[in-house]
C-alpha cells in the first residue's frame, strides 16, 4: 500500500507542474511509458491510468505553452508521417477483427502521437539531454537491477524487464539494454563529476551483464554488432574497442555452461525448436506479403487464420502444424502486417534517420557551439540504431518505443541546428535592415 501511495502522489503531485510547462510532460511520458513504476506496486496503483493522465495534461497544456515550437519538417519525419499513414491504410483491410484491428492501432499511434508532441517541445542541448537521462534511466533501472541479479545467481537467473511493457520480455529488456548503452556512454563521456561517471561507469558494466543475464540470443548478437560500431564510432576506436571486448569476455567468462550451451545454438538452429520455429514464421508472413503485396495482413497477424492459410506445408515435418507463432522479427512483422510499402518505409525511416545523424556529425564537428557534443551523440545515435537493426531481425518488436525515441534524439538535434541558423539570419537581416529600394522607384 506505500508503494502505491507514492507512486500516486508523485504522479498525481507532477501534473500541475505539467500544465504550467507541458516540456515536464514529454519528460514524465517518457519515464511512465518505459519504466512504467506503477507495476512495481501491489495494489490499486497498477491498474491506475497514469500515462492516460500523463498525455491529457500534456497535450492540453502544449496548445498553450510558448514552449511549443513547430513541428520539424524534414525527410525523417516525412517518412515517419508516411509510415503511419500506411499503418492506417492498412488496418481497413486487416485480416483480423475489426477491434482488435483497432487496439493495436491506438495502441501503436498513441506512442507516436507522444513522441510527436515531444519533437515539439524540447529543443537544446540540455533539454535533449535530459531526455536521455529520463530514457537511460528509466529501462537502465531494470538493467542494473538484472546485472545485480545475475551476479548473485551466477548467470543462472534469466533477467526480465517491467511487468506489463513493451521491454517486460526478456528478448525486448536484453535489445532495450542494448539500444541504451550508446547513451550511457554518451552520458559518461559529458559528465563532468567524478561521482556521477562512476555510478554511469557501474551502470555500463551491470548493464553489460543484465543484456547476457536476459539469455536472449538476439540480444548477444546485438550487443557484439552495437560493441563493434561503438568501438568505430568512438573518438579513440583502438583503445574503446579493446575496453569493450574486454569487457564483453570477463562478462561471458562469467556466464555459466548453461548459457553457453543456449548460445552455441545459434550455431545449429535446425536442432533448436525456437529457431526453426522462427522460420517457420517467417515463410509463412513471407506468403502473406506475396498474396497480399500492398497492404500486408494487418494489424495482428499471429492468428490462427493466417497460419491456417499461408503456413507452409514442411513445418509439419518439425511438429509445428497448428501452432501460431508471432513474427520474431522487425522485417518480418512489418512486412506482414503493413506489406511491401509498410516494410519500405520502416527502412527508409532508420536509413534518412542514420543519414541525417550522420550529417550533423560532419557539419557541427566545427562550430564552437556543438563540437563538443553533438557529433559524439549522433555516432551514438547510428550506433544504436546498428544494434536494434541486428537484434531486431529476431525479435518483435517493429512498434518498440524506445527505437522511435533514438530517432527522434536525430530529429531533435536538427531541429535545434536549424533553428539556431534560422535565428541567426533573423538576426542578421534585423541589424542590416532591409534592402535599398531601387533609384527609379525612390526618384518616383
Amino acid at each position: 500500500v506505500v508503494r502505491d501511495l507514492v507512486i500516486t502522489a508523485i504522479v498525481i503531485g507532477l501534473l500541475p507542474f505539467i500544465l504550467r510547462s507541458p516540456r515536464l510532460g514529454a519528460y514524465v511520458w517518457a519515464w511512465i511509458s518505459m519504466m512504467i513504476p506503477h507495476r512495481a506496486a501491489y495494489g490499486f496503483a497498477r491498474t491506475m491510468p497514469f500515462g492516460q493522465m500523463v498525455a491529457i495534461a500534456t497535450l492540453v497544456a502544449s496548445l498553450f505553452s510558448k514552449e511549443r515550437r513547430p513541428f520539424p519538417v524534414n525527410a525523417v519525419t516525412v517518412v515517419y508521417l508516411a509510415l503511419i499513414f500506411w499503418m492506417t491504410i492498412t488496418s481497413f483491410f486487416a485480416i483480423n477483427a475489426p477491434q482488435v484491428v483497432l487496439d493495436r492501432w491506438v495502441f501503436v499511434v498513441k506512442i507516436h502521437v507522444m513522441l510527436f508532441v515531444t519533437l515539439m517541445l524540447i529543443r537544446g542541448r540540455e533539454q535533449i539531454e535530459r531526455l536521455i537521462w529520463v530514457i537511460a534511466l528509466s529501462i537502465g533501472f531494470y538493467g542494473v537491477k538484472g546485472g545485480i541479479w545475475t551476479v548473485l545467481t551466477g548467470g543462472g537467473g534469466r533477467v526480465y524487464g517491467p511487468d506489463g511493457g513493451m521491454a517486460a520480455d526478456n528478448n525486448a529488456l536484453g535489445l532495450a539494454l542494448v539500444m541504451l548503452l550508446p547513451f550511457f556512454h554518451y552520458l559518461y563521456k559529458m559528465a563532468t563529476r567524478r561521482v556521477v561517471r562512476l555510478g554511469l561507469l557501474f551502470c555500463f558494466v551491470t548493464i553489460t551483464l543484465s543484456i547476457l543475464g536476459s539469455q536472449s540470443r538476439g540480444a548477444l548478437l546485438a550487443l557484439l554488432a552495437m560493441a563493434t560500431f561503438l568501438g568505430l564510432k568512438s573518438s579513440r576506436p583502438v583503445l574503446t574497442t579493446f575496453v569493450l571486448a574486454l569487457t564483453v569476455a570477463m562478462a561471458v567468462m562469467f556466464m555459466p555452461d548453461s548459457w553457453s550451451g543456449r548460445m552455441k545454438s545459434i550455431e545449429n538452429y535446425e536442432d533448436d525448436g525456437s529457431a526453426m520455429s522462427r522460420i517457420y514464421t517467417w515463410k509463412t508472413l513471407w506468403a502473406l506479403a506475396l498474396d497480399r503485396p500492398l497492404v500486408g495482413g494487418g494489424f495482428v497477424v499471429d492468428t490462427p487464420q493466417v497460419f491456417a492459410i499461408y503456413a507452409p506445408a514442411e513445418g509439419l515435418g518439425h511438429n509445428l502444424d497448428g501452432n501460431v507463432y508471432v513474427a520474431h522479427s522487425i522485417y518480418f512483422q512489418m512486412l506482414g502486417e503493413h506489406g511491401f510499402p509498410g516494410l519500405a518505409l520502416y527502412l527508409l525511416l532508420g536509413i534518412t534517420a542514420w543519414k541525417m545523424a550522420g550529417r550533423l556529425a560532419r557539419e557541427s564537428k566545427e562550430d564552437p557551439e556543438y563540437a563538443n557534443w553533438l557529433p559524439l551523440l549522433m555516432r551514438m545515435v547510428q550506433v544504436s540504431i546498428a544494434g536494434y537493426s541486428v537484434g531486431g531481425a529476431f525479435l518483435s518488436l517493429a512498434h518498440f518505443d524506445v527505437s522511435y525515441y533514438i530517432v527522434g534524439i536525430a530529429v531533435l538535434a536538427d531541429a535545434t541546428v536549424r533553428e539556431r541558423k534560422g535565428g541567426q539570419a533573423a538576426a542578421a537581416t534585423s541589424a542590416t535592415g532591409p534592402p535599398p529600394l531601387p533609384l527609379t522607384a525612390s526618384r518616383q
